[in-house]
């Protein structure tokens, strides 16, 4: 027998075995079956439509109308490094997404020609130096909290990108050889058309996905910004339509097309703002499906960040949901032990909150009452920040997703520098608070 039938030999007595012994008897195996399905449930209605589909259309739109010479120039390898690593954290603290929402987009700058640090950065200044929940941070858990989240965060980003680029210098200059050879014969589209497009994609991204603000926390912006999201998502999307018919070849019929079905689902069933969305979404696709060569290939990106992102997410999302459960659920790992794990400020304690929140999934702005009440059970404040510093940047989902645009040995280090990194500053700040 060779090796090929081997492994399928050894697979199938895994999943037989596994079958034969599966204990449906026991209340916290089928109670984890079902959290993974509620969580699964939750990312779909919650995160998927608003949060990760906008994400997808941005990404391939970075993939066909950005240049590669423009990301080489800012992002790549030959950049001034204070140059590209800013434009890396700006960039991703600007968007304010949770660590799934942000792989589309990491994904696209990689593969256009960024260099590893500054994507590195990208892809954790993203969910980690998130003002909002910044703001959030230190309104609900005190001001010494969330200004030890915002200084570690950008350090982080920072850090971590730099020892990223460092210990894979060789095999990064290597891989941007090809992006350079490539952008030399590329036609730009002018500048101020792809900034005034891509501002339009971003605010949607960003207005769409507008928390909705604490009572007793809010502030008058944020709550002026919630209020109005979806009246402005509106003002925005037709500006988006409008660009996309004058700069980039758009028949107007199909755009009056598309606010004409907007328009009449608003009417036939008002209120449901997501299913408008869904609406401008489906018809905007189908409409790029039949459009010009650049508009076609905004798609085709589209489908093929979504192609390989949306699989592994989900799958991440059920073994999550079936490890971790979600907040104040059961599942097969009890909340009581994560509690009695990240009392004090031990070394351990620290190690921990870091290892955990690097697997488990946060959606945007939901750590800090989570934080909250796991700091209400005995959690020390120097494991809280680690958790606060590892939580949003990473996840089981995002992790499965990392692997596959940047490979297992990358991936490894990328994690163990988040987890040291939050594992020391959570044991520094135990020790000054």
């Amino acid at each position: 027998m060779n090796i090929g039938e081997l492994k399928k030999l050894l697979i199938l007595i895994a999943v037989f075995t596994g079958a034969y012994f599966m204990p449906i008897e026991v209340e916290r195996f089928i109670g984890g079956i079902f959290e993974s399905l509620h969580l699964l449930r939750y990312y779909a209605r919650e995160h998927t439509i608003l949060c990760l589909i906008p994400a997808l259309f941005i990404a391939g739109a970075v993939s066909v109308f950005i240049s590669q010479s423009a990301v080489m120039k800012y992002l790549g390898g030959e950049a001034k490094q204070w140059i590209s690593y800013l434009v890396a954290s700006v960039s991703g603290t600007i968007l304010a997404v949770c660590s799934c929402t942000i792989l589309p987009l990491f994904s696209g700058i990689y593969k256009r020609g960024a260099g590893l640090g500054p994507a590195v950065a990208f892809l954790y200044s993203g969910p980690a130096i998130n003002i909002l929940a910044i703001i959030l941070t230190a309104r609900v858990l005190g001001i010494r909290m969330g200004i030890a989240r915002a200084v570690g965060a950008i350090v982080f980003g920072v850090v971590i990108g730099l020892v990223m680029q460092f210990i894979f210098r060789h095999e990064d200059r290597e891989r941007l050889k090809g992006f350079q050879q490539m952008a030399t014969d590329e036609k730009e589209r002018p500048v101020w058309q792809n900034i005034i497009y891509f501002a339009l994609l971003v605010l949607i991204l960003v207005v769409v996905n507008w928390a909705q603000p604490d009572p007793n926390t809010g502030i008058g912006f944020v709550s002026f910004m919630y209020a109005n999201k979806w009246v402005l998502t509106s003002i925005l999307g037709l500006s988006l339509g409008i660009v996309l018919w004058k700069f980039f070849g758009l028949k107007f019929w199909k755009l009056a097309a598309s606010v004409l079905a907007v328009v009449i689902s608003t009417l036939i069933i008002p209120g449901n703002h997501t299913l408008h969305f869904i609406v401008a979404i489906t018809f905007l696709s189908i409409f790029l499906a039949t459009e010009n060569e650049d508009l076609q290939q905004w798609l085709g990106g589209t489908w093929d960040f979504a192609k390989l992102i949306v699989p592994l997410l989900f799958i991440g999302v059920v073994i999550a949901g079936a490890l971790l459960g979600r907040p104040g659920e059961e599942a097969w790992i009890p909340s009581v032990w994560i509690e009695s794990l990240v009392g004090g400020n031990s070394l351990g304690a620290n190690l921990f909150a870091s290892v955990a929140g690097a697997f488990m999934y946060f959606a945007t702005l939901t750590e800090v009452p989570i934080l909250q009440g796991l700091m209400g059970s005995g959690m020390g404040n120097g494991p809280a920040l680690a958790l606060l510093l590892a939580g949003p940047a990473l996840s089981l989902p995002s992790l499965l997703v990392i692997v596959s645009v940047l490979g297992v040995k990358k991936t490894s280090v990328y994690i163990s520098l988040v987890v040291i990194m939050s594992t020391i500053s959570g044991l520094f700040f135990g020790m000054i608070s």
